[in-house]
């Protein structure tokens, strides 16, 4: 498990530079949860809790000065917890994502803080390059660059090995102790997520009529839950 842990903390490093570097998407949870999942050996598996986050998090943009919350760090961290954790308890489950959403997602908000420290820190490291600039002195601008990154890779990767092995440690300890009503309704809960994730998603791109539209899903999903 601790060579895992490692691993993945030093991809997903890689994969947060695309916040500030590459801006490709693949920092997006819809990606990167995948691309985890796929390099533990559960694609599906990232694939669902990617789709998860993404929904939960598209209407949080950086504009201007506002530092979203780390949602890259959150899926990488929920993917890597829940395939971990599941391959000392015979396998992932649903009610497995659905606890590790609910006990990990809030991890994202403590990495922004540590966003906002890195930020900080570029700022006066842009202000030096600026100086550099004027002297002409390239080499130095280069140094600083590069410097840049492998703060904020270092940083990523720190905080994805730190939450990693405490979200893993976590769900294997807690998981095992749920009683069969508590496994319901991770169920429920697993089920609702997508549907909260419409409703941030019809909010954010604003369509005519999206209450009744969201009202409509949410009296389906209790229909065919009710079926089932």
């Amino acid at each position: 498990m601790w060579t895992s842990i490692i691993e993945v903390a030093l991809l997903g490093g890689i994969i947060c530079l695309d916040r500030i570097v590459l801006q490709i998407m693949i920092s997006r949870p819809l990606v990167c949860g995948p691309v985890v999942g796929t390099f533990l050996g559960e694609p599906s598996t990232g694939l669902i809790t990617g789709t998860f986050l993404e929904l939960l998090w598209m209407d949080r943009v950086p504009i201007g000065k506002y530092v979203p919350p780390n949602d890259t760090i959150a899926a990488i961290t929920i993917t890597a917890s829940v395939i971990l954790a599941g391959n000392t308890m015979g396998g992932t489950t649903p009610e497995l994502i659905a606890l590790a959403v609910l006990l990990l997602t809030p991890l994202a908000f403590a990495a922004r803080k540590i966003d906002m420290l890195v930020i900080e820190s570029n700022e006066a490291l842009s202000k030096e390059v600026l100086q550099d600039a004027e002297r002409g002195d390239t080499k130095a601008i280069a140094r600083k660059q590069w410097y840049g990154m492998a703060k904020s890779f270092t940083c990523s990767a720190a905080l994805i090995f730190l939450f990693l092995l405490v979200g893993t440690i976590a769900l294997q300890l807690v998981f095992p102790l749920l009683t069969a009503r508590m496994n319901r309704m991770l169920m429920v809960t697993y089920c609702f997520i997508p549907v909260v994730g419409v409703a941030v998603a019809l909010t954010t791109i604003k369509i005519r009529g999206a209450l009744p539209l969201f009202a409509a899903l949410f009296l389906i999903f209790l229909a065919i839950r009710q079926i089932i």
